[in-house]
């Protein structure tokens, strides 16, 4: 083993009582990445074992897909065991962060503009309580990803929409909170509607017409 990291809740003291331990692992002796769960000495543990290169390759999907969970891990991480190479590694993943994902092209926001205006039109107009509260946890994802993105910054699933948003912009995180907080406990849209309609509108607002996706170009 040429290194080890304790990272996760427990680095940034933000644990509870289902929080596991989890534990990044460089070794060059194996031949692939790989994840393994066990627990041992009370707690539940979550090893991510890499060698020198699959390392690499999940920095690079995870700058892909503007979810750096890898590298947030390793940098925030505590040293368990270091043969000299755990710095460099930091060094990488710190790199990345601050220079932020590849930002989207033109047509790439013209079609995420249209994939939230058919969300949020369905979101306005349906009148079935299971099915809004489905519509809306897909509308909560698409504006978090519409935001994040064109201002240049990294996404998140799951706890981590919330901690990226907050990263991005405290005070927009709690009107976007506050929005679906207000609809989940009381059915009322009109507050997630407003929101939607304000972080469109500095691109042209919602999109429909005209809008075309793999028509070949004549």
């Amino acid at each position: 083993m040429l290194g080890a990291v304790l990272a996760g809740s427990v680095v940034r003291g933000e644990a509870t009582n289902t929080s596991d331990l989890d534990i990044v692992i460089f070794d060059k002796n194996i031949a692939s990445a790989y994840r393994e769960s066990f627990i041992d000495f009370g707690w539940a543990i979550e090893t991510f074992v890499h060698n020198l290169t699959t390392y690499q390759s999940y920095f690079q999907m995870d700058f892909q897909d503007a979810k750096p969970s890898l590298q947030r891990m390793v940098l925030e991480g505590i040293p368990l065991r270091d043969e000299g190479i755990v710095d460099l590694i930091k060094k990488e993943a710190k790199e990345m962060l601050e220079n932020g994902p590849e930002r989207w092209t033109d047509e790439m926001i013209r079609t995420k503009l249209y994939f939230i205006t058919d969300a949020l039109d369905d979101f306005t107009g349906c009148n079935n309580r299971a099915e809004e509260l489905f519509i809306a946890n897909s509308l909560a994802e698409l504006i978090h990803e519409f935001v994040l993105r064109t201002n240049g910054c990294w996404i998140g699933s799951f706890k981590w929409i919330i901690r990226a948003l907050k990263h991005y912009d405290v005070k927009f995180t709690e009107e976007f909170v506050e929005a679906f907080d207000a609809f989940y406990k009381t059915g009322d849209k009109s507050k997630v509607i407003l929101l939607s309609e304000r972080v469109l509108e500095p691109y042209g607002g919602r999109l429909f017409e005209g809008f075309s996706l793999g028509k070949e170009k004549l």
